[in-house]
């Protein structure tokens, strides 16, 4: 066997040299490794955000398409609901009867005898609140023209 270190030699008085820069760069060391673990932290907290963001965005697409169809459905059951056919029927239910050709005057228009007498009075009213001369317009139409009269 060979013997590496003479037995002379004093070794017990060699001092080691202290790193002065091993605490700064084990500090950087720490400081870097934090700043990357915050990072992956940060991105994982990101990641489950935007699935679940992802998840919720889902939903609220089936609940507009719920929506839309329902949309759709209730404009259905308007137009059905608006139908002439079923008008007539709600309005034969309140009594109400189609126009007869007794009651249509060609000369004045579309107007029967209670809407006339229902048209003079509110004039007659009108007039006397006014003070002014109404001109009726032609015959069959209800616009009337407000005119005062010459001084």
């Amino acid at each position: 066997m060979v013997r590496r270190v003479p037995s002379k030699q004093r070794n017990a008085v060699v001092l080691r040299e202290r790193d002065r820069d091993a605490l700064k760069r084990l500090g950087l060391l720490l400081a870097c490794g934090l700043v990357i673990a915050c990072g992956f932290v940060y991105a994982g907290g990101q990641h489950f955000a935007a699935l679940r963001l992802g998840y919720q965005t889902e939903k609220l697409r089936s609940v507009r398409v719920e929506l839309t169809e329902e949309q759709h459905r209730l404009l259905l059951e308007r137009e059905a609901a608006a139908s002439p056919l079923r008008l007539e029927r709600a309005a034969r239910k309140l009594g109400m009867q189609p126009l007869q050709a007794a009651q249509i005057d060609p000369l004045k228009g579309f107007v029967n005898n209670s809407t006339n007498k229902a048209l003079q009075s509110s004039e007659r009213s009108s007039e006397s609140q006014s003070g002014s001369t109404r001109v009726s317009a032609p015959a069959g139409t209800k616009a009337q023209l407000n005119r005062k009269t010459p001084k």
